[in-house]
């Protein structure tokens, strides 16, 4: 009895470890962001485009004064399994946010908004992965450049995503684009080879005759 709770035990765990480490390629899903002067609703998507590397798009908003756009390139390491790691990353940021202006002179907080501004980010997070559900929690500081004070912004990030494409369905993609290159490469070799013999480039002049009479 107890060998058999012990083979459903291991089964099990192995069951969830194969879950656990399942890779994805592309993920879609909401965040939801946090900083001192707004919590906005957004959309991420994370998509695969080199080992250990992703590009992320963020499109957020406060249903108010705030909306931005964000184009990020994140590198992500292993934590304790392939599927629990965390990521590093910058990026750049545009959108239509309000400007905190402290008045020195009058003693007094200036708010205006519609500004149109531009600026700099970079994103520490940790992520997991769970079937084909992705979860991740990331710090991400912005310079603004232009049309915001204060200069500095940091927003805490939390993201649950689903995972639209596994990073095996990407990787096997990868390989039959790289085999097909391969097999169009060795075909376009042979017909050299076989146009530089004599019988090959007989019948190469030979069909380009032919072709040019049927075009007359």
């Amino acid at each position: 009895m107890k060998k058999n709770i012990c083979l459903a035990v291991c089964l099990c765990l192995t069951g969830i470890y194969q879950a656990i480490g399942q890779s994805y390629g592309t993920t879609l899903g909401l965040r939801l962001g946090n900083d001192r002067v707004k919590r906005t609703v957004g959309v991420s998507m994370q998509h695969r485009v080199m080992k250990h590397m992703t590009v992320e798009g963020i499109v957020q908003t406060d249903f108010n004064r705030n909306s931005t756009v964000h184009a990020l390139l994140e590198m992500h390491r292993e934590i304790l399994t392939k599927r629990f790691n965390f990521y590093t990353g910058a990026g750049i940021s545009f959108g239509s946010e309000e400007s905190i202006r402290k008045n020195q002179h009058e003693k007094e907080i200036v708010t205006t908004y519609g500004h149109a501004t531009l600026g700099i980010d970079l994103i520490l997070g940790m992520e997991f992965t769970l079937l084909k559900h992705h979860f991740s929690i990331d710090y991400k500081p912005n310079f603004n450049l232009v049309g915001r004070e204060p200069w500095y912004r940091g927003q805490i990030g939390l993201s649950a995503r689903g995972v639209l494409v596994k990073g095996a369905t990407q990787n096997k993609r990868k390989r039959q684009r790289i085999r097909q290159r391969k097999k169009k490469l060795k075909a376009k070799e042979r017909i050299e080879k076989q146009a530089k013999t004599p019988s090959g480039n007989f019948f190469h002049k030979l069909f380009k005759r032919s072709d040019a009479t049927l075009s007359n």
